[in-house]
């Protein structure tokens, strides 16, 4: 298969990990009349359309979100990834504490796989490189190559993680390959700190990712509530150990939230 003008000075390959590439809308002129000047700006404030793209050689394969895929190329076949009834069940517990599709399709062959454009931004990362594994925040993981594994891991203090109102659990990545996460951060602004064997407190749900060998639990940000009165903080994500986090210069606002999650309609 020949594909033509899939890449042009409109729409380019701005990063690529493994299989793994993020074709980005430099500009996009499919849009409407009503619509056009509003996506003009957005495009010069780098809120562009971005989607993945996945090779396949035969060999591999691809793992993605439920409903990610928007065409393939090639002798490209999507499979379940469901190994039985338990392998079902897993996936179902995973997905309803992680706000992840419960099932994944994984796709194998010959081909491209091209997932769903969306304005979000696209990291993609190494998971070997994050030596005995990867934790993201919920909601993050887009696609992975086959080679990624994937387990739950809590927080050390449950009762803290409910008060502070975060998630017991996070979905940890590990092995080897490329992963594709969506985020609401451009990565050239993401800050990437690397303990040894020492502490970061974050007040707010900033980390991206990090080393799953880390400890990470929800404190008070002081032992005594006078102290806590004093600098006027309360709960506070707190990462021990040795490894690296990644992590977002800002809190985004209830509004850009809202605003990011919105994905665009098929077609």
């Amino acid at each position: 298969m020949k594909i033509v003008n899939f890449q042009n000075d409109k729409r380019k390959i701005i990063a690529t990990v493994g299989n793994l590439s993020v074709l980005e809308y430099m500009s996009d002129a499919s849009v409407s009349p009503f619509s056009a000047e509003k996506e003009y700006f957005m495009s010069k404030m780098g809120v562009r359309r971005r989607q993945v793209i996945c090779n396949l050689n035969g060999k591999n394969s691809v793992i993605t979100q439920a409903g990610a895929m928007q065409w393939t190329g090639g002798k490209v076949q999507a499979t379940s990834g469901i190994k039985g009834v338990g392998d079902l069940f897993g996936k179902m517990v995973k997905g309803a504490v992680t706000k992840e599709s419960a099932v994944k399709p994984e796709y194998v062959g010959q081909g491209i796989l091209v997932l769903e454009p969306t304005y979000k931004y696209i990291l993609l990362q190494d998971v070997g490189r994050w030596g005995e594994g990867m934790t993201i925040e919920d909601g993050m993981f887009l696609a992975c190559e086959g080679t990624v594994k994937n387990k739950l891991v809590s927080r050390r203090t449950l009762s803290s993680a409910a008060m502070g109102g975060e998630g017991l659990f996070n979905l940890s990545l590990y092995g080897t390959g490329a992963v594709a996460l969506e985020s609401n951060v451009p990565a050239e602004e993401l800050i990437e700190l690397e303990l040894e064997n020492d502490e970061l407190k974050i007040d707010g749900s900033m980390a991206v990712c990090w080393s799953t060998g880390l400890d990470f639990t929800v404190e008070k940000s002081s032992k005594t509530l006078i102290g806590s009165a004093i600098n006027g903080e309360g709960l506070v994500n707190v990462y021990r150990g040795t490894g690296r986090v990644l992590m977002s210069p800002v809190a985004l606002t209830s509004s850009l939230q809202a605003a990011a999650s919105r994905t665009l309609p098929k077609g």
